[in-house]
């Protein structure tokens, strides 16, 4: 059988180990083959193939439901779910997504593009199971990585406390997240890799203790806690763990030895209870560079299959906005002992490895934990030190209570940076940075920026690390910046709330934030050339809003247009709506930003064209609302 003829993972069932084998072989290059085409995660994938196919043929996946951590490591679960035809279209638009989604295929149970919340889904599942008197197993794969997640321990905590629950969850350990795993519990995973298969001890042991002289059927009242005690020595320390938190628990296992994996999820689906199978993985298996390198390769842009590299660009780039924001936080922790990098298992995205190779002292990783993280650098701030929580946008959402109750409500310096935010591509809904700027500027005590290019982050770095009287947060966007000339140093820091008029003109206001500030100029040369002049501001902050400078020129030109890469509701140009109104400044405000929709999987400039937001779209848009007698003229 060939990978292309499997449109359903039932037709597994009944194949030998040498027929899974060469499914697995063709599960690998067709990843490889479409990764190096489209971009996309390599490493975690390849690294699945053998667990994926032997859980699989030991389940009936016409019932039985399959909850897939994050879901990038679940691309051979794609292609043996009927998307093997369309998976050269992977994270392309209107294509195959990069993580699962429930509306793409019947066989994704639940979507994930954040890490710990399988086995949360999958027990909620298996208790609306024996709720409703039905009958199919729930089985949640996560990763090592994903365990050091707060969510997953609750889960875990919780699921333990149910003994006749049955729960199958499937721990895919390869010593890796994105960048290696920090923590004691990793650290306890480590010590067990090594370790022979535990083979529990059978029931037959209440037999053979019967036969013990004068103790006979006297031992019956202590048989169980006899039973379990023996069981203890059995299972290697971290099994222990597990076991005292009421999983049964079997491992650790090769995952990449079929025989061994089928046997063993065989053995697992007959235990009453909740299981935990502990699998061993390499990730980026079967493809030299991707083990050689598990960070470099965890994802790829489009590259080179022979050789690795990635395919050069036609033209060279401006830095990307990361860079240019490790590059000078590195040299301000150079000059300042007191700040300390903070990431949450994004060392590499955020380019705090730079901070982590220079200032090891001064750089912390907790994991994928990112609520600890953020009042963890509330205590830091507590003590004087000047913590800076790099963490993207779509990833701080999970520390939204932290933010307020931690930090905001005790007013302590905390300087949040939120990478990628706004449109991000090709990860699709469950990373565009959306929200940020609605989130945090309805917090009290929260000051909320971002810079136009990457030579105002730079000096919004240092305005983030001098503003010492309360939180700050600035956010900025994947990608590449605008090749504006950069400073080694020197930088001076921005006053609070203040924005800047890059243009003028006496007939519309455009007020840019952040990185909509470029498309609001180029707007306003278009609209110039048909006779219509606007002044153009950078806002920079959304709060404290620039009320001085803006109320004053909308009441005197009489016509708004706000611009922002984000959320219209409660966003950019909500604050200057509301502030306007609270001027008694009643003038027409046209705000443009994404809409109150889902922004899919696409590239950027497909994304902005779908929303309307490139400056030809934008030119548009503001003739319909203020100048339609021009509208026919640029159309």
């Amino acid at each position: 059988m060939h990978l292309s003829e499997i449109t359903h993972p039932n037709q597994l069932h009944g194949l030998s180990i040498r027929q899974l084998q060469q499914i697995a072989r063709q599960i690998r290059d067709k990843h490889l083959q479409t990764v190096a085409a489209t971009g996309g995660h390599l490493g975690p994938g390849l690294g699945v193939v053998e667990l994926t196919l032997g859980l699989y043929q030991t389940l009936d996946l016409d019932r039985d439901k399959v909850i897939w951590d994050v879901g990038h490591q679940a691309y051979p679960h794609k292609l043996i779910t009927g998307r093997y035809s369309n998976f050269h279209t992977l994270r392309q638009k209107d294509g195959v997504a990069g993580y699962l989604k429930r509306c793409e295929n019947k066989f994704d149970h639940f979507g994930a593009g954040h890490a710990s919340t399988s086995i949360s889904a999958a027990l909620g599942m298996a208790l609306a199971r024996d709720l409703k008197g039905e009958k199919f197993k729930s089985v949640a794969v996560i990763g090592d990585g994903a365990l050091t997640g707060g969510m997953a321990l609750e889960a875990i905590n919780h699921a333990g406390h149910l003994p006749k629950t049955n729960l199958l969850v499937v721990l895919n350990d390869n010593e890796m997240s994105i960048s290696p795993n920090v923590g004691a519990i990793p650290r306890y995973l480590n010590k067990m890799r090594l370790s022979p298969p535990v083979q529990f001890l059978s029931d037959g042991i209440e037999e053979q203790l019967k036969h013990i002289p004068f103790v006979g059927e006297s031992i019956s009242p202590e048989l169980e806690r006899i039973k379990e005690g023996m069981k203890r020595l059995a299972v290697p320390k971290v099994g222990a763990v597990f076991e005292e938190l009421g999983f049964t628990y079997m491992g650790p296992m090769d995952g990449h030895n079929l025989e061994e994996l089928i046997a063993t999820f065989q053995q697992a689906h007959k235990i009453t209870g909740p299981v935990l199978v502990h699998v061993v993985t390499t990730k980026g298996k079967g493809y030299e560079l991707a083990e050689k390198d598990q960070v470099g390769y965890h994802a790829q842009n489009p590259f080179n299959l022979a050789t690795g590299k990635a395919i050069p660009s036609s033209k060279p780039k401006p830095p990307a906005y990361a860079k240019v924001f490790s590059h000078t936080l590195v040299k301000l922790a150079e000059q300042n002992p007191k700040i300390v990098g903070i990431t949450a298992a994004m060392a590499t995205g955020t380019g705090l490895d730079k901070l982590q190779a220079k200032l090891p002292n001064q750089y912390i990783d907790v994991g994928i934990a990112e609520q600890h993280a953020v009042t963890l650098a509330a205590g830091l701030a507590a003590e004087g030190m000047r913590p800076v929580a790099a963490i993207y946008s779509t990833f701080l959402q999970r520390a939204y209570d932290q933010i307020i109750h931690d930090v905001c409500i005790q007013n302590l310096p905390v300087f949040f940076c939120l990478d990628r935010s706004g449109i991000v591509g090709a990860d699709g809904p469950t990373h565009q940075g959306m929200y940020d700027i609605a989130y945090m500027r309805c917090i009290p005590n929260m000051v909320v920026m971002a810079p136009k290019d990457e030579a105002e982050l730079q000096r919004m770095v240092v305005t983030g690390i001098n503003h010492t009287t309360s939180p700050i947060s600035m956010r900025f966007p994947r990608g590449n910046g605008h090749g504006v000339p950069l400073m080694e140093e020197g930088w001076e820091p921005l006053e609070i709330g203040k924005g800047e008029i890059l243009r003028q003109g006496d007939d519309v206001l455009i007020l840019g934030y952040g990185t909509m500030v470029y498309p609001s100029m180029q707007a306003a040369e278009i609209l110039s050339e048909h006779g219509i002049e606007a002044t153009v501001i950078n806002a920079r902050f959304v709060k404290p809003l620039d009320t001085e400078l803006i109320v004053p020129l909308a009441k005197q030109i009489g016509r708004v247009v706000s611009l922002e890469e984000g959320c219209l509701m409660g966003g950019f140009g909500s604050a200057v709506a509301e502030a306007l109104m609270d001027a008694n400044v009643l003038v027409p405000v046209k705000r443009i930003g994404v809409p109150d929709i889902l922004v899919d999987h696409a590239t950027p400039d497909e994304s902005f064209a779908v929303l309307g937001l490139s400056s030809r779209q934008i030119v548009e848009t503001v003739l319909q609302a203020f100048f339609k007698k021009e509208l026919a003229v640029v159309k």
